[in-house]
């Protein structure tokens, strides 16, 4: 009877125990969990406020203290913004020197990845070290020279100087394809070697679908980039029809100047900013998957 005794409190004593790490980590759970909550409100106030302000009306933007729910919302200074530029050519611009860049990217780093990744040549890795080496160079030290080179070609005020550099990568790119690549196990394309399949076609057929988390990281990263990039548009497009949807907002916040219309300027910002929120937030599973799987193996 006593060992039993002792038997039954030791357990109680271990339950007792767990119960409490328990309770403990859901404390915690629950700490992180508000502490998310203030952090991601405090970072989303500017977005608030730029979409509170687009749906202001003139009378309303400078009120004191500031109303954060316009009453009512002017739905209507979104289309008023839109029409006073040709902004449509400008977001057909803008897709043209986005989208194609863009897939440029994503084929060109997962091709190059997979070579350094798991492809053996002479001097692989003096090539990878050249292409890191190349991201401690600022853009601003190869301007002139680039711009030298478009004009040379008669590429100014077209949108070459904004697509063909895509179609060789990016070193930061190409790095994180590599980084993902590693984490595969070799069998795989052994297996398919094994089965008669091509170098190519095992790139191709096996190892790409399995790529879709860091590609959507590739992917987003190079559509925001070539999306709200301002200073390439600005030196290389020179005609008004083939400007971007960037520099039309510039040119809008010009034909502004002196009269109060911050409205519509928070709207037209708000039109801009949206395939980038649209894009990421539909994707944002896959996102963070590729972000967490992309070590720093090798």
């Amino acid at each position: 009877m006593g060992e039993t005794a002792v038997t039954c409190a030791r357990h109680q004593k271990a339950a007792g125990r767990g119960h409490g790490v328990h309770f403990r980590r859901q404390l915690w759970h629950v700490v992180v969990f508000i502490l998310l909550v203030l952090l991601s409100t405090i970072i989303s106030i500017p977005l608030f406020w730029v979409i509170s302000n687009a749906l202001k009306a003139p009378t309303e933007v400078y009120l004191y203290p500031p109303r954060w729910i316009p009453r009512p919302p002017q739905w209507g200074n979104f289309a008023k913004a839109w029409s006073m530029l040709p902004f449509w050519r400008f977001l057909r611009n803008s897709l043209v020197t986005t989208v194609v860049p863009t897939v440029a990217t994503v084929f060109v780093s997962a091709l190059v990845g997979y070579s350094f990744a798991r492809m053996r040549w002479r001097g692989r890795d003096a090539v990878l070290m050249l292409c890191m080496a190349t991201m401690m160079l600022p853009s601003q030290v190869t301007l002139i020279p680039r711009f030298l080179i478009f004009k040379q070609l008669n590429w100014t005020d077209t949108f070459y100087p904004l697509i063909v550099p895509s179609l060789f990568g990016s070193a930061y790119d190409i790095f994180l394809a590599r980084q993902f690549l590693l984490t595969l196990p070799v069998e795989l394309e052994e297996a398919a070697t094994i089965d008669g399949c091509s170098t190519f076609g095992t790139w191709w057929q096996v190892i790409m679908p399995l790529c879709k988390p860091v590609l959507t990281v590739i992917a987003i990263f190079a559509f925001m980039g070539h999306w709200s990039e301002f200073f390439g548009p600005l030196i290389y497009l020179n005609s008004r029809k083939n400007w971007t949807i960037m520099l039309g907002v510039v040119s809008f916040q010009d034909r502004l100047e002196g009269e109060v219309s911050i409205h519509l300027m928070m709207a037209l910002s708000f039109l801009t900013m949206l395939p980038c929120l649209v894009l990421f937030f539909s994707s944002q599973k896959v996102f963070i998957e590729g972000i967490a799987l992309t070590g720093v193996k090798g």
